[in-house]
């Protein structure tokens, strides 16, 4: 079994004294595993980092089985060690990738979204909005997206204040009621309006996170989100705090 294709590093470990295990994500063969022979090594260790863009092979002697890859760096994705709001934007992204997909599951759409994301780490003024909608793909991908298009009890397309934590559908103010403080905020830049400060895109991720929390990771035992993605909306919090 043999198959090449370009990748985003995901998590490395060592496998005894010279290799190491890779995961990367692949457009076209999802979240796959494969052994690096002498990845802890001086040579590939620096190219095996969190976000690098790969070129791969990966070659088993059965498909089922684990398999060996040989690496070719592309992009190191190196822009982010300078900023430490971008350090912590590209942990969040590869650790939830890491976490939420499936083993060997292609989801190309999310993938080319992924890449793109990545890119854009050297624009910090622009990455947190470019994160949080990729955080709505990642729900929309794995089956928890959300209807923000019109009002759950009225239909009404206009004055969305809120969203179902139950269903994830927008609610307007009319249609929320006496409900209203038991439905999650709805900021308006997950509507794609407004002017998308820090302390909006903060707020909008508390809202992606409890149905990263409460419907994706619930569905895989309860597992929690990874702290990397906490860390990254706390540094986000932090700089819209100082303005």
């Amino acid at each position: 079994m043999e198959w090449r294709d370009q990748g985003i590093l995901l998590h490395s470990r060592r496998h005894g004294e010279t290799s190491a295990i890779i995961e990367v994500f692949t457009p076209r063969h999802g979240r796959h595993a494969g052994v690096v022979r002498g990845g802890a090594g001086r040579r590939m260790a620096p190219i095996l980092q969190p976000g690098a863009q790969l070129d791969v092979t990966w070659r088993a002697r059965l498909e089922d089985h684990i398999g060996a890859y040989t690496v070719e760096p592309i992009r190191s994705r190196a822009e982010a060690m300078g900023n430490r709001l971008m350090l912590a934007g590209l942990n969040a992204v590869v650790a939830l990738l890491h976490f939420a997909l499936p083993e060997r599951e292609a989801h190309g759409a999310l993938y080319r979204h992924s890449e793109n994301l990545l890119d854009l780490l050297g624009q910090p003024d622009l990455w947190p909005l470019a994160y949080l909608r990729w955080e709505l793909t990642l729900l929309e991908e794995l089956g928890y997206g959300l209807d923000l298009t019109q009002c759950a009890v009225t239909g009404a397309r206009e004055g969305l204040v809120y969203v179902s934590p139950k269903s994830g559908r927008a609610v307007s103010v009319q249609g929320a009621g006496d409900w209203a403080d038991r439905l999650l905020p709805l900021p308006q830049c997950l509507l794609g309006q407004g002017g998308a400060e820090d302390a909006e895109i903060a707020e909008a991720l508390g809202v992606t996170g409890y149905f990263l929390s409460n419907h994706m990771a619930a569905d895989m035992g309860n597992a929690p989100l990874p702290e990397a993605r906490h860390r990254f909306v706390d540094a986000l919090a932090r700089r819209a705090a100082r303005g």
